[in-house]
C-alpha cells in the first residue's frame, strides 16, 4: 500500500485537532453519583444535563462555539466528590463545575472549588449552609428550609393532620438538616410530635422505629431520608397497619419512589419548584423532550439539572471570554447572579445566601415550591 506523504498526513491531524477543538470550545465539568445509592439522583441529572447539552449544541451554542460536558462518577462519596473536583478544576481545567449530587458531598468538596475560585452549581443541594461556603457556591435547587413549611402547611390542610411522628437519618448531613428544618416548621405551626426516631444510611429493617410510632397514634410521619432508606419504611409503615400519610423532603421527591415502594409509596407529601404535572410550555416542552429520549418519565433532579445549563448559558452569552482560565472563571462567577430565566422549574433568579463570620456567601434559589402528593403511581399536584 502505498503511504501518505508525511506533510499531508501532518496536515489531515492538524485539520481534525481543529475541528475537534472548535466542536468543544467551552469546557464545563459535572461531578455527579452515577454508581453506588445516589445513582438513582445522579443519572437523571446526567441525563438532563445531556438532554440540555444537546439542545443548546444543535441550536449554535455560545455565540456560535459549542459546549462540552466532562461528566465524572463521584459515587456519592465524600472522597471520591473531592477527587472529583480536583480533577476537573486542575486537571481538566473545566469552566466551572456542577454537583456533586448530594449535600454530603457538597460540603467535602464545594471548598476545593471556592479556594480555586471555580463556580461550584449544585442542582440537588438542599441543606443548610452549602452556599454559605463561599461566593463560589450556587445552586438551583431550593432549600429543606423554603420548602418544608409550605409542604407540612398542605399536608396539615389535606389531611387533617393535628399531630405526627418524625423520622430521620442521623449520619447525613442532608438528613440532619432536613431534620432541623421539619422541627422548625412543626414548632412554628404549633404541631405536637408524638415520637422521633432516627435511622442510619444502610440499615434495611425499620419495623422497631415503626412500631414505637405506631404506638403514639400519629396523623402523619414526617420523614427525612434519601429513597434508599425513605422508601423502604414506607413500605414496613404499610406493613405493620401504619396507614397515615407521609410528609417527605427533596430525597423522597423522585419517580424512583414508585419503582421502590411499589403499592405502598400513596399518601407522601412533597414540595419542589418542579412537578411532572406543571403545564406551562416550558415544562412540557421538557417532559417531552425527556421522554422520547430516555424512554421514561423525567423527575426534579432532572429538570433541575436541565434548567441549570440554560441558567449557565446565560451568563456565558454576557461574557467575552479571553482564553485566560482564572479571568473567564471570574467572569462567569460575576455573571451568573444577574441571570434570570424561565425553565421547566418555572421562573427562576438567585438569591444572596446570608454572609457568615465575615465572608462573603454564595447565592441560593429564589422560587416558589408546588406541594404535591403521590396517589395511584404519580404526583398530583395540591392547592
Amino acid at each position: 500500500m502505498r503511504q501518505k506523504p508525511f506533510t499531508t498526513s501532518l496536515l489531515a491531524c492538524a485539520l481534525a485537532a481543529a475541528f475537534s477543538a472548535n466542536a468543544a470550545d467551552i469546557k464545563l465539568g459535572a461531578a455527579e453519583a452515577l454508581s453506588g445509592g445516589a445513582a438513582q439522583y445522579g443519572i437523571s441529572i446526567r441525563n438532563g444535563f445531556q438532554l440540555a447539552l444537546d439542545e443548546i449544541n444543535a441550536a449554535g451554542g455560545i455565540n456560535g462555539d459549542k459546549l462540552q460536558l466532562v461528566i465524572e462518577d463521584e459515587q456519592g462519596k465524600k472522597e471520591e466528590a473531592i477527587n472529583v473536583f480536583k480533577k476537573l478544576i486542575f486537571q481538566d481545567k473545566v469552566l466551572l463545575v456542577f454537583g456533586p449530587t448530594l449535600s454530603n458531598s457538597a460540603q467535602a468538596a464545594d471548598p476545593i472549588a471556592q479556594a480555586a475560585k471555580t463556580v461550584a452549581f449544585g442542582t440537588s443541594n438542599t441543606a443548610d449552609g452549602i452556599t454559605s461556603i463561599g461566593d463560589c457556591v450556587f445552586r438551583n435547587s431550593v432549600t429543606e428550609a423554603d420548602v418544608l413549611p409550605e409542604t407540612i402547611k398542605m399536608a396539615i390542610k389535606k389531611s387533617g393532620i393535628k399531630k405526627v411522628a418524625v423520622m430521620y437519618g442521623n449520619d447525613d448531613v442532608f438528613t440532619k438538616s432536613g431534620y432541623d428544618n421539619f422541627k422548625k416548621a412543626l414548632e412554628d405551626l404549633k404541631v405536637p410530635v408524638t415520637t422521633t426516631e432516627t435511622f442510619a444510611k444502610g440499615d434495611v429493617d425499620f419495623k422497631a422505629q415503626l412500631t414505637k410510632i405506631k404506638a403514639g397514634n400519629p396523623d402523619a410521619i414526617v420523614l427525612s431520608a434519601l429513597l434508599a432508606e425513605g422508601a423502604p419504611i414506607m413500605v414496613q409503615a404499610r406493613q405493620i397497619g401504619l396507614n397515615v400519610p407521609f410528609i417527605g423532603g427533596n430525597g423522597m421527591n423522585s419517580v424512583k419512589v414508585f419503582d421502590l415502594a411499589r403499592d405502598k409509596s400513596d399518601g407522601l407529601y412533597v414540595g419542589s419548584p418542579w412537578s411532572a404535572s406543571n403545564t406551562s410550555a416550558e415544562n412540557s416542552k421538557f417532559v417531552k423532550a425527556y421522554s422520547d429520549k430516555y424512554k421514561t418519565a423525567p423527575d426534579q433532579f432532572a429538570a433541575q439539572s436541565y434548567d441549570a445549563l440554560y441558567i449557565t448559558t446565560q451568563a456565558l452569552k454576557q461574557v467575552k471570554l479571553s482564553g485566560n482560565l482564572a479571568t473567564d472563571r471570574s467572569a462567569v462567577r460575576d455573571a451568573l447572579p444577574n441571570v434570570k430565566w424561565t425553565g421547566a422549574t418555572g421562573a427562576f433568579q438567585f438569591r444572596r445566601a446570608s454572609d457568615r463570620a465575615g465572608k462573603p456567601a454564595g447565592y441560593d434559589a429564589q422560587q416558589t415550591p408546588i406541594v404535591s402528593v403521590t396517589k395511584g403511581g404519580q404526583f398530583v399536584i395540591e392547592k
